[in-house]
């Protein structure tokens, strides 16, 4: 069966701590279709909690690969907005990525460095042309409104990297560190790098270290087996199993794993293979 080539029609994404009851999601996608009211607009998800930027780090890490090559990233969860801290662009093999240089883009780029796929030596830019912004006065507060959509809504529609500003070393880019899960003689020590909705607690551990082996977790002086779906135990047992997401992650069936067991980001956990 033949299959028609799909004109891929210029997309952008959106991830903020911004929440839905005020008015900044909106005034940012005004900003856009201002500039190209022909991008599509997908939010990624804006009930990040606030300055959270780990979390904002997964959540990027997690979604990208299921956008088309080209894609505009705009992600704005900014504790140091209005400081010195470095407005930036990244050009990578799946598209583009804008925001604050804090450690946000790290997930991603652990496992699609910066890259030009233009020919040109530019893969990363801090923002310092005006030209783009949407004003050359920008708020101190809201360097997502008149630096971030605006930049992001150029990309998507043509504007060059190398145009929007200085090009930086990628090494320069701030990392957060999570920790790297550790191979030892029994299995991996990690440790968990986020909380979902359903308060299932993620580490960093992918599911590849456990795939096609009998396997359990130990943390908090717990042992818990590690299964393949949520409804291998009974309601209200925790469980540890392989998410959508690729890591293992600890669960309380139709519970919340969070709130029940007291685990925190950074916790340590360790998978002990038989």
């Amino acid at each position: 069966m033949s299959t028609k080539q799909i004109d891929q029609q210029p997309l952008l994404t959106l991830l903020s701590d911004f929440g839905d009851r005020d008015v900044y999601v909106s005034v940012m996608k005004g900003v856009i279709a201002q500039i190209n009211p022909r991008l599509t607009v997908v939010d990624l998800t804006h009930q990040i909690p606030p300055q959270n930027i780990a979390a904002a780090r997964f959540c990027l890490m997690s979604a990208y690969l299921y956008f088309p090559v080209g894609t505009v990233h705009i992600a704005v969860v900014d504790p140091g907005v209005g400081s010195k801290r470095r407005a930036i662009a990244v050009e990578f093999a799946q598209g583009f990525l804008v925001g604050p240089d804090n450690g946000i883009f790290s997930g991603i780029l652990s496992q699609s460095p910066a890259m030009s796929t233009t020919g040109y030596a530019y893969a990363v830019v801090e923002l310092t042309n005006p030209d783009y912004w949407r004003t050359p006065q920008p708020s101190r507060t809201f360097h997502g409104r008149d630096i971030f959509a605006s930049v992001g809504a150029n990309l998507a529609s043509g504007v060059s990297l190398k145009q929007l500003g200085q090009e930086i070393n990628p090494a320069s880019l701030v990392k957060m560190d999570i920790g790297e899960c550790k191979q030892t003689k029994t299995g991996v020590v990690g440790c968990i790098q986020y909380i979902d909705h359903f308060g299932n607690l993620v580490s960093n551990i992918p599911g590849s270290y456990v795939q096609g082996k009998t396997w359990y977790v130990q943390t908090a002086g717990l042992t818990i087996p590690g299964c393949e779906t949520y409804s291998n135990v009974k309601i209200g047992e925790i469980i540890a199993l392989v998410g959508s997401h690729g890591w293992v992650e600890i669960a309380v069936n139709s519970s919340n794993a969070n709130s029940q067991l007291q685990i925190k980001l950074e916790d340590v956990l360790v998978v002990i293979n038989h």
